[in-house]
């Protein structure tokens, strides 16, 4: 049966976006001297796709994610959204950081709201703001505060506050990073469901290997800084997905090669 909140959405979610990297190079000034934090990075998403991101810490995952949600601008090379050059944050790429970053003194519907109030869209703010609470299930905590939360239910609001934009591309930065382990598989699944319901595009980091072969479609993997891409696995295990399927634990033992971790 679909849900109100499912129905909502639906009829007013577009097809997800498609995403060009071409030759990204990035690097920051430190200390005077250039530190050089990708190397030439070209990946495409297609519509709809859910591809995750694997790395050494710190090699530059979180940059590209910065670069491609135009809060930053590259040293070198392109990002294209649907064709159209990516030049600043723009509601239908829509960031999700590990941090929930929730504003203490408003409430969880407030804070799910942020966007619609910024963009001053107050027609159809509030049944959207109810759908995208039902769909995350805070609906019961829609007046509680950020502190009255677990941390898998601030997790939820901040992926509501994403939703109620409608995004095309869904951009996660280690989102259950900081979760104890059966809250984070269960928010997991959550995230998959969400994903196969509204048909956005989702790029995740994560550095978390089971993670990565449990929601996506395909795994980049980097190098060591400067990132460079050294592998690409295709996963193509159906949903849902069982963590103990062989098919998954030889994409564990493949990954885990090219990240130099397999003995």
């Amino acid at each position: 049966m679909v849900t109100a909140s499912e129905a909502h959405f639906a009829a007013h979610t577009r097809q997800g976006a498609r995403l060009d990297v071409h030759n990204v190079s990035h690097r920051f000034a430190l200390r005077g001297a250039a530190l050089p934090v990708l190397d030439d990075v070209s990946l495409s998403i297609e519509p709809g796709e859910f591809v995750a991101l694997l790395g050494p810490s710190g090699c530059g995952k979180s940059t590209l994610l910065r670069l491609v949600a135009g809060l930053d601008v590259p040293a070198q090379g392109t990002i294209h959204a649907d064709g159209e050059r990516v030049g600043g944050p723009d509601p239908s790429r829509v960031v999700v950081f590990q941090d929930p970053t929730l504003f203490p003194w408003r409430t969880v519907r407030d804070n799910v709201g942020l966007g619609p109030d910024a963009r001053r869209m107050k027609r159809d703010a509030a049944a959207r703001i109810d759908a995208a609470l039902e769909l995350v299930g805070l609906s019961e905590f829609a007046n509680a505060f950020p502190h009255q939360l677990s941390g898998g239910m601030a997790q939820r609001a901040a992926l509501a506050r994403a939703l109620v934009n409608d995004p095309q591309l869904l951009v996660l930065d280690e989102p259950f990073g900081k979760l104890d382990s059966l809250t984070r598989m269960r928010m997991q699944g959550e995230l998959v469901q969400l994903w196969q319901a509204q048909g956005f595009s989702v790029l995740l980091v994560t550095h978390d290997v089971e993670e990565a072969l449990y929601v996506a479609n395909r795994v980049i993997v980097f190098s060591e800084r400067p990132a460079r891409i050294v592998a690409q696995v295709r996963n193509d295990a159906p949903y849902p997905r069982h963590r103990d399927d062989p098919a998954l634990v030889a994409l564990r033992r493949q990954v885990l090669a090219q990240l130099g971790l397999d003995t």
